[in-house]
């Protein structure tokens, strides 16, 4: 009869020294998955929130470019999302402009800026994402690895048992199972995330383009009009 003792902690416990690394490896792995996974959906809800707010104060017609961006500048923190592209562009804008350059070299110089801006927030938008697809991907080999190593020590060791049965093998199969269990449980985790946080990124990052371009018009229109 197998023993009644045989539990999970038992079994990690008295798992082998590389397999009880390989569990501490994924246990780690999954706690700082959780971690930023946490973290990236409060930031991308924050960035997703504060891109509705600006563009809706900038489309509402009550305020001018100027008034926005000196806004933008005394509200004492730092601009980010379609907010530092709308600061980058009119920041150059207005530098460009003062210095009496021609039309054309003043958008080149406003998309430039615009562009240096997205890419910025594209970065942004995707930090610690490589760790979670990282995670999801390699997990299950990871487990898998330790089971393999649990395994091939349990039918080492039935090398020494005269006679073999359930007891005798259950332990060991169990301690290497729980590695591959704990290694499935890092990387689902992590490739739900993954997957759904780099679709978010890809809408707010499309979100951000469109504002890029309708910006752009905008100020070449007012530079046409002067």
């Amino acid at each position: 009869m197998v023993n009644d003792s045989l539990s999970i902690i038992d079994l990690v416990v008295n798992a082998s020294a590389v397999v009880q690394a390989v569990m501490a490896i994924l246990i780690i792995a999954s706690l700082v998955s959780w971690i930023i996974i946490f973290q990236r959906g409060f930031t991308l809800a924050a960035i997703r929130r504060d891109a509705v707010r600006f563009e809706d104060d900038f489309w509402s017609g009550e305020k001018d470019l100027r008034q926005i961006y000196f806004d933008l500048e005394d509200s004492g923190h730092s601009s980010v999302g379609v907010e530092s592209i709308f600061s980058s562009g009119f920041k150059e804008f207005t530098r460009s402009k003062q210095e009496g350059l021609a039309a054309e070299r003043i958008m080149e110089n406003v998309q430039r800026a615009m562009r240096v801006a997205l890419s910025r927030e594209e970065e942004r938008l995707e930090t610690h994402l490589p760790f979670l697809a990282t995670v999801g991907s390699t997990s299950p080999y990871v487990g898998l690895f330790g089971t393999v190593w649990g395994i091939m020590n349990s039918f080492r060791g039935l090398a020494t048992v005269n006679q073999v049965s359930l007891a005798v093998v259950a332990p060991g199969i169990s301690e290497a199972l729980i590695a591959t269990a704990i290694g499935l449980f890092a990387a689902i985790p992590a490739v739900i995330a993954y997957n759904r946080y780099s679709a978010q990124a890809e809408v707010i990052m499309n979100r951000f383009e469109a504002f890029t371009e309708e910006f752009s018009s905008i100020l070449n229109r007012s530079i046409l009009e002067v």
